[in-house]
């Protein structure tokens, strides 16, 4: 059954959930949805996004934006560093003494090269990297004086964006399709829960191997799952499902790179079924900007398939 909020109650044969991801503000001391109103996450649209422009806006220049990244695994992997470019973006233009300071519980991340490769050339001595190796995985926060607590020391900043670590949609846990480690796990054919069987769980809150918690693998997860369904209801033999995901990053207005992969079942998870074909570390900006161009082209179709 599916209790909904006026009360009524749908039974189904096969459910499926995209539960999208929750925030395990438990997991940072410190830090609270209270905390979340000085030291905004925006991890979320809405409110929180629009809390952390305005205090970036508000900032005097020669400010310090320190913005906090978790451990995997996250929503949208890059995000973290494209959002820190788009900030430079800005600063550049507007507050151009001001710096930016990511405190990363990670060593490397997807696209590194790339991300660093721009940041060089557009916004040298601006963003300062600090990875999980060098003592940047953030212990604790105290939001009275904007301190952010790491494993070697601490940083007091103007505007302090803290990304805590991350779990699938509370919805998930109630259905009980999300185990010990916050996640779902299914199988990668039918994306039926290894919980529960007739719950399907797709988008960022599954956990089914490499395949990325990304707006383009989610919406291939959700036609790839819909064929499962029709052919489970049907009777009929399930198709081995093969998604392409795909992952711009826009770094400027102008300047944009990419990764795409394929993925396929393989011993119970999503495996890489092709090589993963990542932009040309050396490219013109003629091809940077070409990218943003696709960039803009490939949200606006996956916006119209998605919500038509």
């Amino acid at each position: 059954m599916v209790g909904l909020a006026d009360g009524a109650s749908l039974s189904y044969d096969r459910l499926v959930l995209a539960p999208g991801i929750d925030l395990r503000f438990e997991a940072l001391p410190g830090y609270n949805e209270a905390a979340a109103a000085k030291m905004p996450h925006a991890w979320t649209a809405g409110e929180q996004t629009a809390l952390l422009r305005r205090q970036i806006e508000s900032m005097e220049d020669g400010g310090l934006i320190a913005l906090a990244v978790p451990a995997n695994p996250s929503r949208c992997p890059p995000g973290p560093y494209e959002r820190a470019s788009l900030i430079a973006h800005y600063l550049r233009a507007r507050k151009p003494r001001s710096k930016i300071l990511i405190l990363d519980a990670k060593d490397t991340f997807p696209l590194q090269r790339l991300f660093e490769n721009a940041w060089n050339e557009l916004y040298a001595g601006m963003i300062e990297r600090v990875s999980l190796s060098q003592g940047g995985r953030v212990t604790s926060v105290d939001p009275a004086t904007n301190t952010i607590v790491t494993d070697f020391g601490n940083y007091t900043a103007q505007v302090a964006n803290i990304i805590p670590p991350q779990k699938a949609g509370r919805i998930a846990a109630i259905a009980g399709a999300a185990d010990n480690t916050g996640w779902c796990p299914i199988d990668p054919v039918s994306f039926a829960s290894k919980l529960l069987p007739a719950v399907h769980v797709i988008g960022d809150a599954c956990f089914g191997g490499v395949i990325p918690k990304s707006a383009s693998a989610a919406n291939a997860q959700a036609k790839a799952c819909a064929e499962a369904v029709a052919s489970l209801i049907s009777g009929k033999p399930q198709a081995t499902p093969r998604l392409v995901g795909a992952c711009y990053s826009v770094v400027a207005p102008d300047y944009a790179f990419s990764q795409s992969g394929v993925y396929q079942p393989r011993d119970g998870m999503f495996a890489e079924s092709e090589a993963v074909t990542t932009s040309p570390l050396e490219a013109t900006r003629e091809v940077r900007a070409a990218e943003a161009v696709s960039a803009q082209s490939w949200y606006k179709s996956i916006t119209v398939d998605a919500f038509g």
